[in-house]
């Protein structure tokens, strides 16, 4: 695979944060802080990594990403709009009644979704089970599994993780798994650390026999080199523990518990997608600025 041209990514990864921030705002409810924090991973995936076809969501040769953390949905969305499952003027329609875009992704109702998750814990062992069909079925597809630090002080996760591998006759190990640890360091309602510390996580992933590599969640290029390295991993599964920060990108939400799940009021988002775009607002946000100025004088 070619290198990525990380400015590019880079910049979808921004757009992706206005979008996010757009959304929620509309939404009036919503995961602003982690749907941020994940977001470049999800850019880097969707646009330099997966094997896909928007056209065909069901096609049997495609990778699969499962988003365990189901909240920061938000995020999953920007990314599919932009490569072409549905329009991105859809992305308004957030936790409308009736919108395929639930707070919670559904397989049922939006194609290229491919588990509803967000009771937190069960995504892995979709994922393991996704990838194990996959090696008896004697597929190439790689299954990719984002989940959170605030999850994995659910039992289900560790259960996954201890038997993921050694689950599998020699030849049809579930090397195609990769878990991607969002590791921004907040859930709900206070700091990882002071509800249930999960430390050390690459000592207990790595006791369990899993490839584990260590990064910073935000470094495209780290991310990719990631990715790169999980793919050439034979024998056993990965997880790629990125390091992240809740919010990033905007000031007053980064590595703030309050913004878990609250959604910026329009002035709020305003401020915030300034601070996200910099001096130079592109003609695309423009039109998205006096979307939410207006929104504010309702």
């Amino acid at each position: 695979m070619a290198p990525p041209d990380i400015g590019t990514l880079e910049q979808i990864a921004r757009e992706g944060r206005v979008q996010i921030l757009r959304m929620i705002t509309h939404a009036g409810s919503g995961h602003p802080g982690g749907s941020l924090s994940v977001i470049d991973i999800l850019t880097t995936l969707y646009f330099h990594r997966l094997r896909y076809d928007p056209q065909r969501p069901d096609w049997e040769d495609r990778d699969r990403v499962i988003l365990s953390k189901g909240h920061c949905v938000p995020a999953q969305y920007f990314c599919m709009a932009r490569a072409g499952f549905f329009p991105m003027d859809r992305v308004v329609t957030l936790r409308k009644l009736g919108s395929p875009l639930q707070g919670h992704p559904d397989r049922m109702v939006l194609p290229g979704i491919e588990a509803a998750t967000g009771s937190l814990g069960q995504g892995l062992s979709v994922s393991l089970g996704m990838a194990l069909g996959l090696k008896l079925a004697g597929k190439s597809c790689r299954v990719y599994c984002i989940i959170g630090d605030g999850e994995m002080q659910e039992g289900q996760v560790w259960e996954s993780a201890m038997s993921a591998p050694h689950l599998g006759a020699p030849d049809h190990l579930p090397d195609n798994l990769c878990v991607v640890l969002d590791q921004n360091g907040i859930q709900l309602d206070d700091f990882v650390k002071k509800v249930m510390d999960i430390e050390p996580v690459v000592e207990k992933w790595k006791a369990f026999g899993w490839a584990v590599i260590d990064i910073d969640g935000h470094d495209i290029g780290q991310i990719d080199k990631a990715f790169d390295q999980a793919e050439s991993t034979k024998g056993r599964p990965t997880i790629v523990v990125a390091h992240t920060v809740k919010g990033k990108g905007v000031s007053f939400m980064e590595n703030e518990p309050e913004w878990h799940g609250k959604a910026p009021k329009p002035a709020e988002a305003v401020r915030a997608i300034r601070e996200v775009l910099g001096s130079s607002v592109p003609d695309w946000a423009r039109p998205i600025i006096s979307e939410l100025e207006a929104l504010e004088k309702k």
